[in-house]
């Protein structure tokens, strides 16, 4: 058993969501505490409180350093993290002038295994201590990420990507509808529940799938129903006229799914900018979620995601970095451009909603807010420490703030790696 630390500063954590409660779901001690052992938040509450309680306790005085869950990314796709900003193409182009070439690198063992590793520590840099990633069609490149999650303690979420379509995906990059089957099998047997490791059903998406490959999917999906299953949806709208072509007898894209046992309550769904009616219908008819990717939306030129139309019907949704579709590894600029996002749309986001969205929005969305993504006894002991003042930029606003929210809002906006102060995985600081 490890000695019970308690880390001081202000604390934040929220009683409820605040797209329905708005900031009053929010819970900000100025000066607060959270007790960590074995692993997990043992006492959370004032610093008066929790000194008073555990006099014996290994003290982290970070100061004015605010005290998060640490942050959650709801999907990603690790192999992407060497092409991150490639320039100039729409998603198609970008796919296979970017994408699948780099993917195909991790035929390789030792080099699925370098990125790996190098992947989880610019995440843990940034302050997120949990991800939901895409692998490739490779078993290896599972094993590594798992592997590499493991020796770092981290929760994660992946599973291998599954493509067979010829004419959609590339020589060297495809599999079949058995081999998608039974090493999904293999690795969701080895890894599943192994500690912190979650396998996700993974079909990159309808374009890339031949009907047979996506009907075994929903089958194993069935088979293993605690699993989580990640695809993609309605990101643009020439994708969207691509899968119109390739299943003529759809009644829209969701349909592609759905026909084949791919829609349901652990389903996510990343993307899903451009929704028919039906969609939206029936994704929170089955209580699925949404996996929102907004510097990926804009960077590839995608579409407005409409948070607060989807949150008001009641949807699930996480947020996102999308990594290599994205522009950013980091939590804070993806929350900064759901923002921008809502601005846009004429529905700008609370500071309290967007830190909710990439802790505690995204944990539910996985259906691990029991373990992730909250400041309380018995979750997890992931956390994240910002320095609200971590350049002369955000220091010169955040000093003049009159209220909690406007002393973190310049960090989401203009924050990046040097405003984390410490992340916490599993009780151990791993940085700061």
């Amino acid at each position: 058993m490890s000695s019970p630390t308690l880390h001081l500063g202000q604390t934040l954590r929220f009683e409820g969501d605040p797209f329905v409660l708005g900031p009053e779901a929010a819970v900000h001690e100025q000066r607060g505490a959270v007790l960590v052992a074995d692993g997990r938040i043992a006492d959370v509450g004032t610093a008066e409180a929790l000194t008073a309680r555990h006099p014996q306790a290994a003290r982290v005085d970070h100061g004015a350093g605010l005290i998060l869950p640490g942050f959650i990314d709801a999907h990603a796709h690790y192999p992407q993290t060497a092409m991150i900003a490639s320039w100039g193409k729409r998603l198609i182009d970008w796919l296979n002038s970017y994408t699948f070439p780099e993917e195909m690198r991790f035929a390789d063992p030792a080099y699925a295994a370098e990125i790996s590793g190098r992947y989880l520590d610019i995440l843990l840099a940034n302050g997120t201590t949990s991800v939901c990633s895409y692998c490739t069609i490779h078993p290896g490149s599972v094993e590594a990420l798992f592997t590499a999650a493991e020796a770092r303690g981290m929760r994660v979420f992946a599973g291998k990507t599954c493509m067979d379509r010829p004419g959609t995906t590339p020589d060297g990059l495809r599999d079949t509808a058995q081999s998608a089957y039974d090493d999904s099998k293999t690795l969701l047997t080895r890894w599943h529940r192994r500690g912190r490791a979650s396998y996700v059903i993974t079909p990159r998406f309808s374009p890339t799938s031949t009907p047979e490959q996506l009907e075994v999917l929903g089958a194993l999906w069935a088979e293993h129903p605690d699993c989580l299953m990640q695809t993609h949806l309605s990101e643009q709208t020439d994708e969207i006229a691509w899968v119109k072509s390739l299943y003529p007898q759809a009644r829209d894209y969701l349909d592609t799914y759905e026909v084949y046992g791919l829609l349901g309550e652990r389903g996510l769904y990343g993307h899903a900018i451009h929704l028919e009616p039906r969609e939206k219908d029936r994704l929170r008819e089955v209580g699925a979620a949404l996996i929102h990717c907004p510097t990926s939306n804009t960077f590839i030129g995608s579409g407005l995601f409409d948070m607060a139309g989807l949150k008001a019907t009641g949807l699930s949704v996480g947020l996102a970095t999308d990594t290599g579709g994205g522009s950013s590894f980091s939590m804070l600029r993806t929350m900064a451009a759901a923002y921008e996002i809502g601005q846009l749309r004429g529905t700008p986001l609370h500071p309290s909603q967007l830190i909710w969205l990439a802790t505690q929005g995204s944990a539910q969305a996985l259906h691990a807010a029991d373990r992730i993504g909250d400041l309380a006894v018995g979750m997890e002991a992931d956390l994240t420490v910002l320095d609200l003042a971590s350049t002369p930029a955000i220091a010169q606003r955040s000093a003049v703030a009159q209220d909690l929210w406007e002393a973190l809002f310049p960090t989401i906006m203009m924050g990046d790696d040097r405003a984390i102060a410490a992340t916490v995985v599993a009780g151990r600081m791993v940085q700061g």
